[in-house]
């Protein structure tokens, strides 16, 4: 079985059709509250376009159907705008290549720069990438910088003729009318929803901020955090990520029983890289950059022994 292959199961996942099913009616409900309360409005919107792209994820992995198809379809409305369900399937399946976790070049996920390009920034970006590198930075900047990356990537890729990409951004567009058809009927303006999406980009940098680590052993760069609470449900439980990359087909809502049958087995894997709760990140990390934007020790990773 390969990292895109759908768990060999029969029927559905109750409990992820069901989280579909929410996000779609409270992401609804969200936007008609435009018209009570504009400034609760673009916040709530922004919350279910983060839970959007968290199921997106479940979906690239093989849930809640077997059917790459109809995981495909049920996330189909581009809640995120300008993610491309297809360009977000690829590159993540891509970042799971552990080996090449952090890689500045390999890992699409990586916030790590070349160490030899690094001196030739201008200084002006080297500030802002430091700035980023603290969670305060990746909420406020953070969406900007890595949507500006994508979208310039992106572009190239597209201008190179790659296979696939032009083909899954028409998808997306088209993914935006009925986005667009609801926005309307709710009254709620096309660029307060930009501010929401936004909202909800800067809202998945908290998970993302330190879900990996420079670290000379690939099985060590993938972070635990303990958390069980609205964060949590808003990731889907990816906060356990490391028993994620461990057993990437595995349900969102088998995670947490599996880490607390194994624990001292993926803490061991993961050379103990371990936090109790998103607070304690916010209270390590706001203001403090978790890592130097440089990799500290690449090229000279390597992957684990067998």
């Amino acid at each position: 079985m390969t990292l895109s292959d759908p768990p060999q199961r029969i029927g559905v996942e109750w409990p992820t059709l069901l989280v579909a099913v929410a996000t779609y009616g409270l992401w609804a409900g969200s936007t008609l509250l435009w018209g009570v309360f504009a400034p609760l409005s673009i916040v709530l919107t922004g919350w279910f376009i983060a839970q959007f792209s968290s199921l997106q994820h479940e979906a690239l992995h093989g849930h809640p159907f077997a059917s790459k198809r109809l995981n495909a379809a049920l996330v189909f409305p581009a809640l995120t705008l300008i993610v491309p369900y297809g360009r977000f399937r690829d590159t993540h399946l891509q970042h799971h290549f552990d080996p090449n976790l952090t890689d500045p070049y390999d890992d699409p996920e990586s916030n790590f720069v070349d160490p030899a390009v690094w001196p030739r920034l201008p200084r002006l970006l080297r500030a802002v990438l430091r700035a980023n590198n603290t969670l305060a930075g990746r909420l406020i900047i953070g969406p900007a910088i890595g949507m500006g990356q994508w979208l310039a990537g992106e572009a190239r890729l597209i201008a190179q003729g790659s296979p696939g990409v032009a083909r899954d951004w028409a998808i997306c567009l088209l993914g935006w009318a009925p986005v667009l058809l609801w926005l309307n009927y709710a009254g709620m303006p096309f660029w307060a929803y930009v501010v929401s999406a936004y909202i909800g980009q800067g809202l998945l940098r908290i998970r993302t901020f330190l879900e990996h680590r420079a670290h000379d052993l690939a099985r060590a760069r993938t972070v635990i955090i303990e958390d069980r609470g609205l964060l949590a449900l808003l990731f889907l439980n990816n906060n356990y990520h490391a028993v994620h990359h461990m057993h990437p087909n595995l349900a969102w809502y088998r995670l947490p029983a599996l880490y607390a049958a194994r624990k001292d087995h993926f803490q061991r894997r993961n050379d103990g890289y371990v936090y109790p709760n998103y607070a304690a990140i916010f209270r390590a990390h706001f203001l403090t950059p978790k890592d130097p934007v440089p990799h500290p020790v690449w090229p000279v990773q390597k992957a684990d022994a067998p």
